[in-house]
């Protein structure tokens, strides 16, 4: 197994917490014989600082010669008066849009060892795993036309049928290899392109007759989704929409530092934690690793087709967090003890090479 992938460390936390999901991929490739290569190229602040532009053309014509991206985090306060077309956010959008990566999957899970992180109740958390397909590459953040004048300030949500079908297609196919259940969120009774939108998965849904589809207004199911948890399986939703739930669903995992995404659909799918750059917190090793090397598990299952391999990594994180390794974010009442982002990636590394090791020695025998 060869695999090409592109390591876009970024800002604040960004490099600390892409160097442990750069390690625990060269466990992997160490202990199986695989042969991966990694490049690091800048993106966001770090890029504008060194080259003026927050998405360098080497560094998107590297992304694009890869096999994968791994994305650790852009932004902070001191590029707050750039123009928008300089700010370290717009080399993550534009980053997107070359790579053409339509769908974010972004999964949170209800971890037993840190349920009592979540403000949740433990018997309305108990077996809550939610996966949500983020529409990426339409609606507001993209539609025409946007902009201010005297009058005020306007953006445009826009939609085709061919947008919604395409991530909704991803939806259905991921809830086959889970529950068997679609959870549309719209604004219907509000909006046309919700109307449009409960149309195309309605009308698709004739395709999958093994899954359950059902519809959800986003102000309703922002609510459903902390007070019953455990009834959803796949959400699929809009691009807004998909930003603001999948970051409220991080109550489900107890941090935002919990949870990794893969955005795929194009020719080289993007993988990154959800959370931000952090800059208050950047350089003290102390930031939560997990939704890294989540996300890195996410790159061995969707660019690489290691599902075996994704499995180990993200079995590794659960007997990590078992064990009681968690960083500051995740401190509770029952652990006062932390440990470092180092020594989170240690254990996991640990882990999962007793896991690879023991599953290799099984398969000699």
């Amino acid at each position: 197994m060869k695999l090409k992938i592109a390591v876009l460390p970024g800002d604040g936390v960004g490099p600390e917490v892409t160097r442990e999901a750069v390690r625990v991929l060269r466990a992997v490739s160490d202990t199986n014989g695989y042969e991966f290569e990694f490049r690091e190229y800048p993106i966001g602040g770090a890029a504008f600082d060194a080259e003026k532009h927050p998405l360098p053309q080497r560094t998107l014509e590297g992304c694009l010669a890869s096999d994968a991206v791994l994305l650790g985090a852009v932004g902070g306060p001191q590029y707050d008066a750039l123009p928008v077309e300089l700010r370290p956010e717009a080399g993550i959008l534009g980053l997107r849009k070359a790579l053409g990566v339509f769908a974010n999957l972004r999964p949170a899970i209800a971890y037993e060892a840190v349920a009592d992180c979540s403000p949740i109740r433990p018997e309305i958390l108990r077996g809550a795993n939610v996966l949500i397909v983020r529409e990426l590459l339409g609606g507001i953040y993209f539609g025409q036309p946007r902009g201010r004048d005297e009058h005020g300030a306007y953006d445009t949500m826009r939609y085709s049928p061919q947008e919604i079908e395409r991530v909704a297609r991803i939806a259905f196919e991921q809830a086959r290899h889970r529950r068997h259940h679609v959870t549309s969120v719209d604004k219907a009774n509000v909006l046309e392109t919700s109307r449009l939108w409960r149309k195309v998965l309605s009308d698709l849904a004739g395709e999958y007759p093994d899954v359950k589809l059902d519809h959800a207004y986003v102000d309703s199911f922002a609510m459903q989704l902390i007070a019953t948890p455990s009834r959803f399986d796949v959400v699929v939703t809009e691009n807004l929409f998909g930003d603001v739930l999948s970051d409220e669903s991080a109550v489900l995992s107890g941090s935002l530092g919990m949870l990794g995404s893969a955005s795929i659909g194009g020719k080289v799918g993007l993988f990154e934690p959800i959370h931000g750059s952090a800059p208050d917190i950047a350089g003290k090793n102390i930031a939560n690793p997990i939704g890294a090397i989540a996300s890195s598990a996410m790159l061995l299952r969707f660019a690489a087709g290691l599902h075996r391999d994704a499995d180990d990594v993200e079995s590794a994180i659960a007997l990590t967090l078992e064990k009681g390794y968690v960083t500051a974010d995740l401190r509770s009442e029952k652990r006062k003890t932390v440990v470092t982002t180092r020594e989170v990636g240690d254990e996991v590394e640990r882990a999962l090479t007793d896991l690879l090791s023991r599953r290799l020695a099984y398969h000699a025998v």
